[in-house]
């Protein structure tokens, strides 16, 4: 990198040490911040760390106060700021959900027509509900919007969901999905110094896309092959390498994490044995 890097990452909340273990994964060595301290840097990186609250990244970016920053696709887009997603990190998983009483007669996004909806969301609720030309009034709440209907304030949500947990506590269900969102690396629109960005996006890339795979390795007949590669979804060929014993392969590759389940008993069907599955540190396509 030509120059020192500011990065903004949350400095608590859900996304703040799923950000900070991406950062460890990516071998850039953060230090950990004193108590209340508000900015640090990383040892083996110019990059500079200054902690924020995840809702004023979008701002701190796009005014150029930091070159990148860690926030929620949500907050970017609620608060229609001008800055450029570098990429998605892969946690911080939820989703915009409309939400009524479980006792409500509602079954769909559509049957909010005409309705009465608290949201900390305004412009993404008003952006969502247009797009589906659904006319809803919307009363803004900075917080507890769950408890709305059962105050009387409004007869539906539309919120942040996770897991459905705090949807349920509250006596409320889901219509559906308006928008999703995760963390995100976002940098300044337009920015000059675009050297240094892609240094770090490649960095964190290499680390999300290893941690999405799994390295295999496994024996099989040379007779079985074809049904072994058949069943890898690699891209390209998988490595195929003859062992001491006649007629005897074994076969390497990379396969997502998320199949592993699935596909080893499928391998062992096929007569693979002797097989591995390892971690990848990082991988850059």
């Amino acid at each position: 990198m030509n120059r020192r890097l500011t990065l903004a990452i949350p400095s608590k909340g859900r996304l703040r040490e799923p950000s900070w273990s991406l950062l460890e994964a990516s071998g850039v060595d953060p230090q950990e911040p004193g108590e209340r301290v508000l900015q640090s840097h990383c040892r083996n990186a110019e990059i500079d760390l200054l902690f924020v609250r995840a809702d004023d990244v979008p701002e701190y970016v796009q005014d150029g106060v930091v070159d990148c920053g860690i926030t929620g696709l949500d907050l970017v887009n609620e608060q229609a700021s001008d800055v450029e997603v570098l990429l998605q990190l892969g946690f911080g998983k939820c989703s915009l959900q409309a939400a009524v009483s479980v006792e409500d007669s509602a079954t769909s996004l559509a049957d909010l027509e005409g309705r009465r909806i608290a949201t900390s969301h305004a412009r993404l609720a008003r952006e969502a509900l247009s797009d589906r030309k659904i006319n809803a009034e919307l009363v803004k709440v900075a917080g507890s919007v769950e408890i709305s209907p059962r105050l009387g304030l409004a007869d539906a949500i539309i919120d942040l969901v996770s897991t459905g947990s705090t949807l349920r506590t509250n006596g409320l269900r889901s219509l559906g999905v308006l928008f999703e969102s995760e963390a995100v690396l976002i940098g300044r629109s337009g920015s000059t110094d675009s050297e240094a960005r892609r240094t770090l996006t490649t960095l964190l890339a290499s680390v999300i896309n290893a941690r999405a795979s799994r390295y295999l390795l496994c024996n099989v007949e040379k007779s079985r092959l074809d049904e072994v590669t058949a069943l890898l979804p690699t891209t390209g060929s998988p490595t195929v390498m003859d062992l001491a014993t006649p007629g005897i392969v074994a076969v390497h590759a990379l396969v997502p994490a998320s199949i592993i389940w699935s596909l080893l008993p499928k391998l062992q069907a096929c007569g693979a044995s002797a097989i591995l599955t390892l971690p990848v540190e990082r991988m850059v396509p």
